[in-house]
């Protein structure tokens, strides 16, 4: 699983399993006695995860303040998500619409609603926070950590301090306060090669037009 992972990771899901298997070293009958298809080992890395989320919100649960158990779950579910490189790929691929996967989305959404309900009533965060705002923090917070992995791999926890203080949480220290540099920052434009769709460079002499696809 670990090697499905950093396929993953690196590839999306356009990986088969017996890809898989030969990256491990192991037979490829071994991986299909255990999974029988990609998408039972893709579902078995969502519980994986999601078993690590509802860890998360139970620490957090445990803690009185409810202003400080929200953050702690919005910040641990940030470091996992920046750690995790693969897991929009396995969210997006996941059959969570059905069976023991989407009762244990559910479960985590039941959670996580318990933690912002505690602290909107404490008054510890704005009063219109809601539980939509916890996965669409994730989302910009993993964003932010994909580009920047590979080159200031805490830089996320600045952006994440700037979302909660927005969002009406008391700030704390935290752990990487300082901005990445204009040459780090160029470092996570994508290259133009790897953009799909799009043309050729223009040339000194070619006169710029209108933008790709537009007419």
């Amino acid at each position: 699983m670990e090697t499905a992972d950093r396929m993953f990771a690196r590839r999306g899901a356009a990986v088969t399993l017996n890809e898989i298997a030969r990256e491990a070293g192991i037979g490829v009958g071994t991986v299909y006695r255990r999974f029988p298809d990609l998408q039972a080992l893709i579902d078995a890395l969502f519980t994986e995860r999601f078993t690590t989320f509802l860890d998360l919100a139970a620490a957090a649960e445990a803690q009185s303040d409810p202003g400080q158990a929200l953050r702690h779950y919005l910040l641990e579910a940030a470091g996992w998500r920046a750690r995790d490189r693969a897991l929009e790929v396995i969210l997006g691929h996941a059959t969570i619409e059905a069976g023991p996967i989407s009762r244990m989305r559910d479960d985590l959404g039941v959670h996580v609603e318990g933690l912002v309900e505690r602290a909107v009533a404490a008054g510890a965060v704005r009063e219109d926070f809601a539980g939509a705002d916890v996965y669409a923090f994730l989302y910009m917070i993993g964003a932010v950590a994909d580009r920047t992995h590979d080159i200031d791999p805490e830089a996320w926890r600045r952006y994440a301090e700037a979302l909660l203080i927005g969002f009406g949480l008391d700030r704390a220290p935290a752990a990487h306060t300082s901005a990445m540099t204009d040459a780090q920052i160029r470092r996570t434009w994508p290259e133009p090669a790897a953009q799909q769709g799009q043309r050729p460079a223009r040339g000194p002499e070619e006169p710029a037009g209108r933008a790709p696809g537009l007419s």
